[in-house]
């Protein structure tokens, strides 16, 4: 049964659906996370250090960071499989482009794919970044995130970087959430307009939450 739900189009976007709203509900907690950022490097850092410790004694050090991280990880690969095999399987329906282009498509929508690139490339990056430490500016310095966030905003292409990428998000998360409510019958003409107000309020919310902490670098407010 699994297979055959999975196999339909249905299954697929069902799935694309809950695994993008799994994520978006990671991104509200990790951007209020980011904002602590702006009470200090005390506050900052020792939020890290207790995201490291949530759930002890009876989950031990960092086990409840690792099963977040896993969640989060089997989300992105859904996220990604179905998106891929739904384009796919779209451009095999239709090999040749449309003569004309649909009139009432939002820019999101048209860049809804390449958003998801630039969004998985970002991935990437900001893990080897202020994870691993791996492409850090300036000298990574493990348990000390503040100092490494700073780092990072220090630099131009670091900022490029994030920006862009945020700006990519909030128009995923415009489009993806109003999409992902029709695909799990939430919408209706009734609700249409709540949820596409919902939806641009929340890309609206990300995103600025998100590129305030790189403007608080560059502005010398977080230093």
């Amino acid at each position: 049964m699994a297979r055959t739900v999975w196999d339909s189009t249905v299954g697929k976007k069902t799935v694309m659906a809950v695994s993008g709203l799994i994520m978006l509900l990671y991104l509200v907690v990790h951007m209020i996370g980011n904002l602590k950022i702006f009470f200090g490097a005390g506050e900052f850092n020792h939020y890290a250090h207790w995201l490291r410790t949530v759930g002890e004694p009876f989950m031990h050090y960092e086990w409840t960071l690792w099963l977040v991280r896993v969640v989060l990880v089997a989300a992105v690969v859904a996220h990604a499989t179905s998106a891929y095999q739904l384009s796919r399987r779209d451009i095999k329906a239709r090999p040749s482009k449309y003569v004309h282009k649909k009139p009432r498509a939002s820019y999101a929508t048209r860049t809804m794919r390449w958003g998801g690139i630039i969004l998985g490339l970002f991935i990437v990056w900001h893990i080897l970044d202020l994870t691993t430490g791996t492409v850090h500016s300036g000298g990574f310095q493990e348990g000390r995130p503040y100092q490494n966030v700073v780092d990072t905003f220090s630099t131009w292409y670091g900022n490029v970087i994030y920006i862009v990428a945020m700006l990519a998000l909030g128009l995923h998360i415009r489009h993806g959430f109003w999409s992902a409510a029709q695909t799990l019958g939430a919408g209706s003409r009734t609700r249409d307009r709540a949820l596409k107000t919902c939806a641009n309020v929340l890309a609206l919310l990300l995103t600025a939450g998100f590129i305030a902490v790189p403007v608080g670098v560059m502005t010398g407010v977080v230093s």
